[in-house]
């Protein structure tokens, strides 16, 4: 699957963390220390492309003309799963504002239903990150930029660790212009809507519900 708006990183860490990650033997606290680092990577990634504007720095020598972001961020977490990788991703820019969506899947249909939405005033003039462990039917990332967009955002990105072809294909249908940053790409979905060969359920692993 090839894209200009969907990245899958070849970086070896990534690699490695994600390979850990499907080993169905991980224990809880490394899963989710693995996902929260996965966050941090595969964030530093997606955030290659920000605006930056130049800006003069007087150092303790002398000035030096610098660049800095020139928008301010903010991360938005869907629940549950999200919530490790968005803690990667406030540990290289703390000082980015959060917002958190509420959605989850109807097992009968694989609809997304909306539970819960907090953001940030002033959206528009934010670069906005929206973090999910797992791109699987598509639905509810579709959903969740669906409702990022209705609050004003212009500038998004869409970040995952693991994606499967046809919740890509969903998102840029819907979304053709939100660029999708993942840490690897799997071929398909089971009955349920999972993804095969996947991780399982992100939340349950990370949470020790399963």
């Amino acid at each position: 699957m090839t894209s200009a708006n969907f990245h899958v990183s070849r970086h070896p860490l990534v690699q490695d963390k994600i390979a850990r990650l499907r080993d169905k033997k991980t224990p809880q606290s490394e899963f989710r220390r693995l996902v929260t680092e996965l966050g941090m990577l595969l964030g530093y990634e997606a955030m290659a492309g920000l605006r930056v504007r130049p800006e003069t720095v007087k150092t303790p020598l002398a000035n030096a003309e610098c660049m800095r972001v020139a928008h301010p961020l903010v991360f938005v977490t869907i629940l549950r799963a999200g919530l490790s990788m968005t803690d990667g991703l406030m540990q290289i820019e703390p000082e980015a504002r959060f917002a958190h969506i509420g959605i989850y899947r109807n097992e009968n249909n694989f609809e997304p239903v909306r539970y819960y939405a907090r953001f940030p005033d002033n959206m528009a003039e934010h670069t906005v990150i929206v973090a999910d462990p797992m791109l699987a039917t598509g639905g509810s990332a579709s959903e969740a930029l669906n409702i990022v967009k209705s609050k004003g955002a212009k500038n998004i990105v869409f970040a995952c660790i693991i994606a499967a072809k046809p919740g890509v294909r969903k998102v840029h249908q819907d979304h053709p212009e939100v660029p999708i940053y993942a840490g690897a790409v799997d071929e398909i979905l089971n009955e349920k809507g999972y993804i095969v060969p996947g991780l399982g359920d992100a939340g349950d692993r990370m949470f020790g519900t399963v």
